[in-house]
């Protein structure tokens, strides 16, 4: 999806979305998924550990994700995807020739510390 200038949104919009760096600590096969999804446990530090299933395979092996830091969406609704509560939304980039691919700090950054 494209914006355009009649889309734009204020930065007081922006600051609603609560996005957060967190810590993934075990990754899982969704099994129950139509597409290929694992079912990840991320620490986000003081807002607890959350659950979250992502079409990631592509990339992504379950032992290379533990220790991997993410960006997450922390302020949708609890989900149900495929057999699983999913608690927060993975960011990711999504291309037709690239595939999809994590948003990750360049550096450890603690956990829980909110993205702007």
């Amino acid at each position: 999806m494209h914006l355009t200038q009649s889309e734009t949104i204020q930065f007081d919009d922006f600051l609603k979305v609560d996005i957060r760096v967190g810590t993934i600590l075990e990754t899982t096969l969704n099994q129950k998924a139509k597409k290929p999804a694992y079912i990840l446990k991320i620490d986000f530090g003081d807002a607890g550990i959350k659950t979250s299933s992502a079409q990631i395979t592509e990339h992504y092996q379950p032992e290379q994700l533990i220790g991997s830091q993410i960006v997450a969406v922390m302020n949708f609704p609890p989900k149900k995807v495929a057999g699983v509560l999913s608690e927060v939304l993975v960011l990711a980039c999504v291309s037709e020739t690239e595939g999809t691919v994590l948003l990750q700090p360049t550096q450890f950054v603690s956990n829980g510390n909110r993205v702007l």
